[in-house]
């Protein structure tokens, strides 16, 4: 997928601690087996100097890619990621209205990093990780529906095996079960918010990422 953009208009928030993008549907948050040009790579060029992950997002997903810019930064954002303070909030579009409207998903996510797939089981099993997240509907446009997750852990691919599991795929991902995929590869699923304490100040800082511009089917939902 090709991008066209300027990096500095990706960016969402900055500091001396941290820098966030919205990042774009196809763009790899890091260097991946592709070879194709990572978000972390644009982004040091533009805040010139090292950047360090502190959370993952899906290369088909869109939305907020938070980096820090010292280890320091790095350790106690991602220590607020361990231990759930961390409110991250995402959109997901799916074909399928939920059966109830507002709930908790409680699964056990076992990876298979081969397939670079993650099933969501409802029974514990050796080598699957505990993932919890809370969904609620929104909306309806034609033949789509509009959820917000509260995602309380990070399991590898969570949100979309979690919803494939009670038959609300995300709209495009093909590979947990929706019917068919966008022509773009993207999956309409985007990391909306974010809340977290700055690693200095201990402050609240509240991130938003607009849903991505020139898309019909987000457009289509008037998000503010």
């Amino acid at each position: 997928m090709e991008h066209a953009f300027q990096i500095g208009s990706l960016v969402l928030y900055k500091n001396n601690q941290l820098i966030a993008f919205n990042k774009p549907a196809g763009l790899p948050v890091q260097d991946d087996k592709t070879g194709d040009k990572a978000l972390i790579r644009l982004g040091e060029i533009y805040a010139q100097c090292k950047l360090h992950p502190i959370h993952r997002l899906d290369r088909p997903a869109s939305g907020i890619a938070l980096f820090a810019k010292n280890p320091g930064a790095m350790a106690s954002v991602s220590e607020q990621f361990r231990s759930r303070d961390v409110e991250k909030v995402y959109l997901a579009v799916v074909g399928q209205k939920p059966e109830v409207e507002e709930g908790m998903l409680r699964h056990y996510v076992a990876k298979n990093a081969r397939l670079n797939r993650s099933v969501a089981l409802d029974e514990e099993k050796p080598g699957a990780q505990l993932a919890e997240l809370s969904y609620r509907y929104l909306r309806s446009i034609d033949r789509y529906h509009l959820l917000e997750v509260r995602l309380l852990s990070g399991r590898h691919h969570q949100i979309r095996a979690q919803l494939a599991a009670i038959g609300c795929p995300i709209k495009g991902d093909v590979k947990y079960g929706f019917r068919r995929g966008n022509p773009d590869r993207s999956i309409h699923l985007h990391a909306w918010k974010l809340r977290f304490r700055h690693p200095v100040s201990g402050e609240w800082e509240a991130i938003t990422a607009p849903v991505p511009a020139g898309d019909p089917v987000w457009n289509a939902f008037e998000i503010d």
